[in-house]
């Protein structure tokens, strides 16, 4: 046998060998930070079934989490929030092996950033919106923060638009010129990972940063 071909048979073995291995509940599974079509399927479902309330935007988000969690409690699953193959096939779904639990595509991750800053600076000067997408961005390149922008976004307690809901609701299209100028590099923070409204901001720890700049109603700190 040439060795190319023993190559290949040797891939091919270990190829077989991991998929045994490795439960089907890891080659495919929707939880937090999911986006796409197959999330459109589930919170659809849901909401036909009265588990869900929100928007079907293809963001599996807290709300999105929470639904899951109520739908696996009623039917006798592990309410872990994640739709692996058990909880798929008793909502009566097949889900590919290229559902992934991160926001890879770049159009999600811009919709999701934009989402995010019409909830929480629309009606602030543009650049004050560019400033939040910064802030969201900076965080994703800091060890302190999740490595994506789903997860710094859906952070427990980082966003007052994830508890409200507002994060569901339809960005225009200012808020994702602003998303895409923060994700092609600029930054009028230079380097912020906060930011509050003064008139607004009750945490006393937030008080207790330097604020950098001002634009608008929102202070910006390091």
């Amino acid at each position: 046998m040439k060795a190319s071909k023993r190559v290949r048979c040797l891939l091919v073995a270990v190829l077989i060998l991991l998929m045994v291995l490795i439960p089907q509940s890891s080659l495919a599974a929707l939880k937090r930070g999911s986006t796409g079509e197959e999330v459109k399927t589930l919170q659809r479902k849901l909401k036909q079934w009265g588990y869900y309330t929100g928007v079907v935007d293809g963001i599996f988000g807290s709300g999105t989490e929470n639904a899951v969690k109520y739908f696996q409690r009623t039917n006798g699953l592990t309410a872990d929030g994640i739709v692996g193959n058990a909880t798929a096939k008793a909502l009566g779904m097949t889900l590919s092996t290229s559902s992934q639990t991160t926001s890879s595509s770049n159009s999600s991750d811009v919709y999701l950033l934009a989402q995010c800053i019409y909830g929480e600076a629309r009606g602030e000067p543009y650049k004050g919106q560019v400033a939040v997408g910064a802030v969201i961005l900076n965080r994703v390149k800091s060890s302190k923060f999740p490595s994506s922008i789903a997860g710094v976004i859906y952070q427990r307690g980082a966003f007052d638009v994830v508890s409200d809901g507002q994060i569901n609701l339809a960005p225009n299209d200012t808020a994702i010129k602003a998303a895409k100028d923060a994700m092609n590099g600029w930054d009028p923070t230079g380097g912020c990972m906060y930011y509050y409204n003064p008139a607004t901001a009750t945490s006393s720890w937030i008080w207790s940063k330097t604020v950098t700049l001002t634009i608008g109603r929102h202070s910006f700190c390091l």
